[in-house]
């Protein structure tokens, strides 16, 4: 039987630090709800602001999957691995800090606040070598179809990769546009995130930063009701 929980964009954890304003699908940090600890192998998904200049400084991480997905605006990153870069709207990252990575993260504009998603999933490989990888991508390829931006190591060919059997896409949808998801391994489900607009998959009705996870079935239909903007995230259910 097909199962579903739905999240809505005003029952998220919300932190506002002055220079960051950060909303939490799941618990962390100070935002703790038992309910809302992770969707099989999705930990983490936070909803980020970050004011000008600003942003956060080197931090560990150890066995955890990172995806940091830009939507507005310039990202600087920095790791122990000796990576340096800026991450834009079309760049996808991602690291596998494994035994251990540290990073810092800043808004490289002094005159504008930037905008990001940051993901983190279960791996399911642990005490690995840390890992980086990074791709840009072509928005106008997800175009009224989805888009494929994370793979596992073991079929990465499209975007970044990560360990676990997980698979992210992006899609920007105009409206009245349909599209059928084919959840891509058996064991796993999908979490839908609206990045804007509103669609309706699987006969429930989003907005703006809802989310929504269907598990137990092999595929989800997805409308959009305007034009609209979402991230699918297929990940395993058992963690």
């Amino acid at each position: 039987m097909v199962k579903a929980v739905l999240h809505k964009a005003n029952t998220r954890g919300h932190a506002d630090h002055g220079w960051l304003s950060s909303y939490h699908t799941f618990s962390f940090a100070n935002y703790y709800n038992p309910e809302r600890m992770h969707f099989g192998a999705l930990r983490v998904l936070n909803d980020d602001t970050v004011a000008a200049g600003k942003g956060f400084g080197k931090h560990p991480h150890d066995n955890m999957e990172i995806i940091s997905i830009p939507l507005k605006g310039d990202l600087e990153h920095s790791d122990s691995m000796g990576n340096k870069t800026i991450i834009r709207k079309g760049d996808i990252q991602a690291m596998s800090a494994g035994t251990g990575v540290a990073h810092s993260e800043y808004n490289a504009n002094k005159d504008k606040e930037v905008k990001f998603l940051q993901i983190w999933i279960y791996p399911d490989s642990k005490n690995i070598k840390p890992q980086y990888s990074q791709v840009s991508l072509q928005t106008a390829d997800r175009k009224n179809k989805l888009q494929q931006i994370v793979s596992p190591r073991s079929n990465g060919n499209e975007g970044v990769t990560v360990q676990q059997e997980a698979w992210f896409s992006l899609g920007d949808l105009d409206k009245g546009q349909q599209i059928t998801y084919d959840i891509k391994r058996k064991g796993n489900g999908v979490y839908i995130f609206v990045l804007s607009g509103e669609v309706t998959a699987a006969d429930q009705k989003l907005a703006t930063r809802d989310g929504f996870g269907i598990w137990e079935t092999n595929k989800v239909s997805i409308t959009a009701d305007s034009d609209s903007e979402i991230l699918v995230m297929d990940v395993p259910m058992e963690v």
